[in-house]
């Protein structure tokens, strides 16, 4: 291995970068992990305004770094993600892409956690794009922020809330549907009975296994 993976958060709050951190330490065992700030972002990531508007910084970072071994946009809008492919020379992942696809090797119907009702429409649209939208038994909103969801105290509560909605949907799987909720994926796994999926833990897994195995 040549280099490490580079984690990019495409929004501009430390606070959710400092959580991918703490979500990844066990796989620092396995490779170098850089997780870095697009400091062009937004604060958040929230509507499609702010999922084009990153597409050309993201490219940018990628090209800025020749040193890493592949790249994992950490964003579940998957931002910018065809066009960073297009850049590199090395594997790019998305975490919604890698997430869904990790949810369907753990069960048969997943649910998604998202942020606001607003990103659900984006959210569908690329399930429609994979070709799995048939094995989505729901997508449900925290209705939050962002930066809420990374550090607001209630952000907890209202992931079992909703999860427990998504299972009553015959969800048997769920995903964390921002970057932001990575630090509650194992307690809330064990609260709610079910594999829950942390996208970035996904998208770094599977860049892990493509390095790895040169």
């Amino acid at each position: 291995m040549s280099g490490p993976i580079v984690v990019i958060n495409p929004n501009s709050n430390q606070v959710v970068t400092d959580g991918l951190e703490q979500a990844l330490a066990a796989f620092h065992k396995a490779v170098e992990i850089d997780c870095v700030t697009l400091a062009e972002g937004p604060f958040g990531i929230e509507s499609q305004y702010d999922v084009d508007q990153v597409a050309l910084p993201l490219a940018a970072l990628v090209k800025s770094r020749p040193d890493a071994s592949a790249f994992v946009i950490a964003c579940y809008s998957d931002p910018g993600l065809d066009l960073c492919r297009a850049t590199a020379s090395v594997p790019v992942f998305g975490i919604q892409e890698s997430g869904v696809l990790t949810a369907l090797a753990r069960g048969d119907r997943f649910g998604v956690l998202a942020i606001a009702e607003a990103s659900i429409p984006r959210h569908l649209r690329y399930l429609r794009r994979m070709g799995v939208i048939e094995r989505l038994a729901g997508e449900r909103a925290l209705n939050m922020s962002v930066d809420e969801s990374a550090r607001g105290e209630g952000t907890f509560e209202r992931l079992s809330e909703v999860g427990q909605e998504l299972v009553a949907d015959g969800a048997d799987v769920l995903i964390l549907g921002c970057a932001g909720m990575a630090r509650h994926r194992a307690v809330l796994e064990t609260r709610l009975g079910r594999p829950v999926i942390d996208p970035t833990q996904a998208a770094v897994a599977m860049a892990i296994g493509v390095v790895l195995s040169g």
